[in-house]
């Protein structure tokens, strides 16, 4: 029997398996981070899911009650599901990560608990609950409270929703430009006491993530209301629920794909205002002087894809534009490069090739708007088989893009969890040994995969649910490629 406190899984380790194996863990630093950025990478779809389908929620239910109409009816009640259940995995995800603060980055926890403490408090205790109660009433009380009171509830769900991400975009955008604070030393640990915290709430950066951050989730949820609609209409043409929805989507689509584009190169102007590294890293830019604007890059080979220097990538690129975009408006700007920095560079070729995918499929959610709005103004929007075919192929796009721009913003944050204030090795818990954080990480691999796929599970099961009630009623021959579905529409 090993005594209580060498009952560690190191210990355990290094008893079993010997100096070799242990050799082969990663570091604290390097397994706390992937680990927190593959939770991230499956909480923020949930979070985001319910961000992007607030509005659409408040808008079917207050149509609803306003019209009485069954078309709008339907939608609510089939997207109150789909909510719901990314409001449940949102909370089962998204409640690790604040213990992984204390068991992973205790560091950083002591050094900003002043800032981050607050804010986190305010998205559970206010936001959260707002949203879950109001849930509640949009899910079971379509009978039980009056029709004003019922449109009032999803319009609570949304504000919970929209509170829920401000507060967590107070803490995450102050990491990146802090600002209304001191640092003094206790007991030889650098403190971050708030001084100013209007200041440090509306830091630079809040409005530009907050905004950007938003507008990106409701671009990313329209893209999958305009798949499965797609995919319902592409069924039977004739359906008015999902002509509907298909409307809505394409008309929102276009509107703030357009937006996004232009809101995100004012964002990069501000990111290179105050993050310069940030800025050099999305364009590989290792050499201080006029930089260009890669807008295709090819790699040559693996290492290009590791170390993506434009010598060693085919591009297509167009000279001096990312000075211009730095300077707001002077091409022959300097840009400083990465090798001109005091600290070392960020991962450059995630952040790199993270910003070329946000930004190649931002284009092409803007062409998808574009062309699903022609043809609506044309009148055969819904007859256009190879549109409702890559609306139904798209829709996990607009999730492949929030998460490859969460990554530009906090990989090229790098080497810093505080710019500028702290680095990311020293937040990490002292503690920590690379067993207990490799072994942590892999559970929450297995973890996190498992309940992805439980959704997934459960998303497909509505979907049928809804093509069941969908099809009842059409003519087999009525249906493409698709025996037996028959609409009530």
């Amino acid at each position: 029997m090993f005594p209580t406190s060498e009952l560690s899984i190191s210990a355990l380790a290094s008893a079993y398996a010997g100096d070799a194996l242990t050799l082969a863990f990663l570091t604290p630093e390097l397994a706390s981070r992937i680990q927190f950025g593959w939770t991230i990478t499956i909480h923020i779809i949930f979070a985001a899911l319910s961000v992007g389908l607030a509005p659409f929620l408040v808008y079917v239910t207050v149509q609803e009650v306003r019209t009485g109409e069954e078309r709008y009816a339907r939608l609510r009640a089939f997207w109150t599901k789909i909510f719901a259940v990314g409001f449940v995995m949102g909370t089962v995800t998204g409640i690790p990560m604040g213990f992984m603060f204390g068991t992973n980055f205790a560091a950083f926890s002591t050094t900003a608990g002043e800032m981050i403490g607050g804010p986190l408090s305010f998205e559970a205790k206010m936001a959260f609950m707002l949203e879950a109660v109001a849930l509640g009433v949009l899910l079971f009380g379509r009978e039980r409270v009056s029709g004003k009171m019922y449109a009032l509830s999803s319009v609570f769900v949304a504000l919970g929703a929209w509170l829920s991400a401000f507060w967590i975009l107070v803490v995450n955008s102050w990491m990146q430009t802090p600002r209304g604070y001191e640092v003094v030393m206790e007991g030889g640990v650098p403190i971050a006491k708030l001084t100013d915290p209007m200041a440090a709430f509306f830091n630079p950066r809040f409005p530009w993530m907050y905004v950007h951050m938003q507008n990106a989730a409701i671009i990313s949820v329209t893209l999958v209301i305009a798949g499965i609609a797609a995919y319902f209409v592409w069924q039977n043409r004739d359906s008015d629920v999902w002509r509907t929805a298909l409307r809505a989507a394409v008309v929102v689509l276009l509107v703030t794909s357009a937006f996004q584009a232009i809101h995100g190169d004012m964002y990069g102007r501000h990111v290179a205002e105050t993050q310069p590294h940030k800025f050099a890293a999305m364009e590989a830019h290792y050499e201080t002087g006029q930089a260009d604007l890669h807008l295709i890059a090819i790699p040559t080979d693996l290492e290009a894809i590791t170390d993506p220097r434009a010598d060693n990538l085919y591009t297509i690129s167009i000279p001096q534009l990312a000075s211009f975009l730095a300077s707001g408006g002077d091409p022959t700007a300097e840009v400083t490069g990465l090798n001109d920095f005091e600290y070392d560079s960020p991962p450059v070729a995630w952040v790199f090739w993270s910003f070329r995918i946000m930004v190649g499929l931002g284009f092409w959610f803007i062409g998808l708007g574009a062309w699903g709005t022609y043809r609506l103004w044309r009148g055969d929007l819904y007859e256009d088989e190879r549109y409702l075919q890559a609306l139904m192929l798209s829709s996990p796009l607009g999730f492949v893009a929030l998460i490859t721009g969460w990554y530009v913003a906090e990989i090229g944050r790098q080497p810093w969890i505080i710019q500028d204030v702290l680095t990311t090795a020293d937040g990490v818990s002292p503690p920590l040994s690379s067993a207990e954080a490799t072994f942590t990480l892999l559970a929450f691999v297995v973890g996190y995969v498992l309940l992805f796929g439980v959704f997934l599970y459960v998303l497909k099961r509505l979907i049928d649910e809804e093509a069941e009630r969908h099809t009842v009623g059409i003519e087999e021959d009525d249906r493409p490629d698709s025996p037996g579905v028959i609409a009530d529409d």
